[in-house]
């Protein structure tokens, strides 16, 4: 009989026999199943739970997690980096799509093909509301070969009814990601040195079909100066990992490579790709001398309408309408493009002005307290300054808390330390670490005057939902809701309470005191006319 290690304990359980075991291999047994218990606590502990992010109201209903929680997603949006950048706004994407047999998993819903194919549309869409000057091509995998789906162009509906067309076709073989990057490089290959050369690569396979050595091809690529940015469905891919760190030496390759993890994670990631890439000096000093021109010569055509049709120089259909080259006086049929004949860039100003947006964001706008939007000062603010809609009423409980603070403010006006502790400060729902930013609040509060200054504002103020409902702009000071503060930094690029009063006329008060101030378009402030 074979001896054994282990000593018998009669009636013991499973735990207790792992804990007299008595071997050389395994160490102790006691202190092997607490590491493996504490690893299955800390991956529980990891997991969120939502149900307890809910939380009722003064009403009884839980309308107010629900805002809270729409009201998060929103913002996540809009908050945004601003650092001002030197950035590509002339940009020349090929958008490299896998067409394989692996697209037809059905992890993302309703298939990955399907799915893939939906949000190329919108991201082709918000691509040219970003970047109204450049262009894009498509290029599909198949069958160990790549196919052209849209050439390299400027015109959004040509790229979309060519997507919208892949539908009718399903998926099928292998993908070779040597064939797509060399057709890929072909294409980019004659875009101009002021301009971006960049490759979106979706790529949902595990494998590439190629015909030869895939690292030469990547080494063209550097010396090309084309980027590459990989989205993967499936998992991260040696080849890929590759790729993407010779392409870009000056960022960080997490940036350019990323598996999406469901369908709102994988839009995201596609979306992020439409704001221009930054430009980064040391890639600028390294390139030719071609690639320092610091001016491009452009054409401002206008649009012109003729009775009889005559043939366009882009497609050579015939067109009553269309644009005539400023140089050459050829007609094309819609901008901006590359005239055919003269080459010559052809855009409108509106275009231009579009792409001006990246080079200097808008601020992110800032959350405003309670305390601060009851203030005697902020009274007047009751409404939106941008669309009038009413804000949400203080809770009656916080208040009556406020408003006790008040009252102990001393007679004489004098400042005076008061425990805030009594101020109830509802965490923000949905969100861990905003319990963490609301217990260091400090607990004490300036009071000076007749009135109450504002509560400290938290450290993350301007990446929280704000528990006000108010948004406010650090430059001009006013109040917006949540829906302006999404339209003004995703469409309008502009702060209306900073236009508004750039724009305000000279207003005197009719009782001789001295009137608005008012600036001119030199920045030199002038006074009001005397009532």
């Amino acid at each position: 009989m074979v001896d054994s290690d282990e000593e018998y304990a009669p009636g013991a359980s499973d735990d207790d026999a792992e804990a007299h075991q008595v071997t050389s291999q395994g160490g102790s047994g006691v202190a092997s199943r607490s590491r493996g218990r504490s690893k299955a606590d800390d991956a529980f502990n990891a997991i969120r739970r939502t149900w307890e992010d809910v939380e009722e109201g003064e009403d009884g209903t839980i309308a107010g997690t629900i805002e809270s929680l729409l009201q998060q997603g929103k913002r996540k949006r809009t908050l945004k980096d601003t650092t001002p950048l030197q950035r590509g706004i002339i940009r020349h994407l090929i958008l490299v799509i896998d067409l394989s047999a692996a697209m037809t998993e059905k992890d993302l819903r309703p298939t990955r093909y399907l799915l893939t194919i939906r949000y190329c549309q919108e991201f082709v869409t918000e691509f040219f509301e970003q970047n109204p000057i450049s262009q894009i091509g498509i290029i599909g995998m198949r069958d160990g070969l790549a196919t052209r789906v849209s050439d390299m162009s400027g015109n959004p509906s040509d790229h979309i009814s060519n997507l919208q067309a892949l539908r009718k076709e399903g998926p099928k073989g292998q993908p070779s990601l040597q064939n797509a990057l060399d057709m890929a490089r072909a294409a980019l290959f004659h875009a101009p040195s002021h301009g971006t050369r960049e490759i979106l690569l979706l790529f949902g396979s595990l494998l590439s079909s190629d015909p030869g050595d895939i690292h030469t091809t990547i080494t063209s690529l550097v010396n090309s100066h084309i980027t590459t940015t990989v989205i993967g469905l499936s998992a991260q891919v040696a080849i890929c990992s590759t790729l993407v760190k010779r392409t870009n030496p000056q960022s960080n390759p997490q940036k350019h490579y990323n598996v999406a993890l469901d369908e709102v994670n994988y839009r995201e990631l596609i979306m992020r790709l439409a704001t221009p890439p930054e430009s980064h000096t040391q890639a600028a000093a390294t390139a030719d001398d071609s690639n320092k021109s610091s001016l491009l010569m452009m054409g401002f055509p206008s649009r012109v309408t003729d009775s009889k049709p005559s043939l366009c120089a882009c497609h050579s259909r015939p067109t009553t309408g269309g644009y005539l080259c400023s140089r050459c006086s050829s007609k094309v049929c819609s901008l901006p493009t590359t005239c055919p004949a003269c080459s010559l860039t052809l855009i409108l100003s509106t275009h231009l002005a579009r792409s001006y947006h990246h080079l200097f964001p808008l601020q992110n706008w800032r959350t405003v307290s309670w305390s601060r939007a009851t203030g005697p000062s902020q009274k007047h603010k009751a409404q939106c300054f941008s669309c009038q809609n009413p804000f949400p009423v203080c809770p009656t409980t916080l208040t009556r808390s406020i408003a006790g603070a008040r009252s102990d403010i001393k007679a004489d006006g004098t400042s005076k330390q008061v425990d805030i502790s009594r101020l109830p400060t509802k965490p923000l729902l949905s969100d861990a670490r905003n319990a963490e930013s609301a217990s260091t609040e400090p607990s004490g509060l300036a009071l000076a005057g007749s009135e109450l200054s504002a509560l400290p504002q938290r450290r993350n103020e301007d990446q929280t939902v704000s528990e006000s409902g108010r948004y406010e702009c650090g430059t001009c000071g006013q109040f917006f809701c949540v829906d302006c503060d999404v339209f003004c930094h995703e469409i309008v690029h502009n702060c209306p309470g900073c236009l508004s009063r750039e724009q305000q006329p000279l207003v005197g008060d009719g009782e001789g005191e001295r009137g608005l101030e008012a600036t001119d378009m030199n920045g030199i402030a002038t006074n009001g006319d005397k009532g």
